[in-house]
């Protein structure tokens, strides 16, 4: 069955998370993912001595994989004769380095003026902070992420996870597409780029709105609501673990307040609306510690559920990759580690479902060059003498 990027081909030169999670997301879109990566590899692959640690084989499956040095002629004559035949390439090197190798959109799109070409980075292309050093890390705390993680009397934390890398990738494929879809009118490619750091502001909503609001509400809230204006909004010790509890409607709220043994509040006008909950939060969320003083997680749980109260467990690293809904929903998908520890690595699957094609079945990461020689000569044309060439000047 035809995926949506069915005959699309992608040069996928990303390195660590941004860029690769953009070729991924294309690559189970339908695209051919070509990874492109220099003969000693992509940067992520020094994490293991051998090259091959989870990072690198969770991030890049579906792909093909080719190594080029971009740095010699022969590299970069073999990258446009790739590009020539194209669609996308993608990027995310710092903010000038493929221009200085002559490997740029400019360069790119004089052999190929229809190509789609992606530039990811920590700030975008231009602005004040356009040539700082940048990470993840330093993205979280450019924006406000870290400032507004943890609690009050506490020093700020950076989310766990990394977001910045993971929408800065969703953000560079979604402009991806969308230039692809306008090539269909203009018949021409362009130029796309995207800076971690825009990503990250939108999922400030509740904090500026809060500044806004000229609201009193502390930078850092924990795991109440960031803008102090939703209670009960809050994760909830129990015996063996956390619960996460929110109440939006007052339907939702009542139910609780009767569950947990204080009809009292229910009809206690400190309580008779979401506003001036917010306003006692403190109350509320010490008469629901109380009642889950002692009680196992997944109790409390199915207690919460059957009342129709949105709740959900604290679910730990160990029990999200054997999670029941994530594998219904075919988003875990057991391969071969090709490295140290667990005999298998839990490569997520495709988020975006579609009514008119199946869920792209996941394939291992390839190995370090594992179709160069393929690659260029069913791409390139290049010759088994120029493939023999081309690899003994890397």
């Amino acid at each position: 069955m035809r995926q949506p990027l069915s005959g699309v081909r992608v040069l996928d030169l990303g390195q660590i998370y941004q860029g690769p999670y953009c070729g991924t997301i294309l690559s189970y879109l339908g695209a051919d993912v070509i990874k492109v990566e220099p003969p000693w590899g992509e940067n992520i692959r020094t994490r293991t001595e051998d090259g091959k640690p989870p990072q690198y084989q969770y991030l890049n499956p579906n792909k093909r994989d080719i190594t080029l040095d971009f740095k010699s002629e022969e590299g970069k004559e073999a990258l446009h004769r790739l590009a020539e035949k194209a669609d996308v390439v993608i990027e995310n090197y710092s903010t000038g380095t493929m221009d200085s190798l002559g490997l740029g959109y400019d360069d790119l799109s004089e052999v190929n003026p229809e190509l789609v070409y992606a530039h990811g980075s920590g700030y975008g292309d231009d602005g004040p902070y356009a040539d700082y050093p940048a990470m993840d890390l330093t993205i979280q705390a450019m924006s406000g992420a870290i400032h507004t993680t943890g609690f009050p009397d506490q020093k700020p934390v950076k989310a766990g996870p990394a977001i910045a890398d993971f929408f800065g990738g969703i953000h560079l494929a979604v402009g991806v597409v969308a230039a692809l879809f306008e090539r269909v009118f203009t018949g021409e490619g362009q130029y796309v780029e995207v800076g971690m750091f825009d990503c990250l502001y939108p999922t400030l909503a509740s904090p500026v709105s809060s500044w806004v609001s000229q609201n009193d509400a502390p930078p850092r809230t924990g795991n109440k609501h960031s803008g102090l204006a939703i209670s009960p909004y809050n994760v909830y010790e129990v015996e063996n673990g956390y619960v996460a509890v929110i109440c939006i409607s007052k339907h939702q709220w009542e139910s609780l307040a009767r569950l947990i043994g204080r009809e009292d509040m229910v009809g206690d006008d400190r309580f008779g609306s979401k506003y001036k909950r917010a306003q006692h939060m403190d109350l509320i969320d010490g008469a629901i510690e109380d009642w889950m003083e002692g009680k196992e997680k997944d109790a409390v749980v199915e207690t919460l559920l059957e009342r129709d109260i949105p709740c959900a467990p604290v679910q730990t690293v160990e029990e999200i990759v054997d999670d029941p809904h994530l594998k219904h929903r075919e988003m875990l998908n057991y391969v071969p580690n090709q490295s140290e520890g667990r005999d298998e690595i839990p490569i997520p699957g495709m988020p975006i479902k579609f009514s008119g094609s199946e869920s792209p079945e996941v394939e291992p990461a390839p190995e370090l060059g594992e179709h160069t020689e393929e690659v260029l000569a069913e791409l390139a044309g290049y010759s088994a003498e120029e493939i023999a060439r081309l690899q003994a000047d890397d």
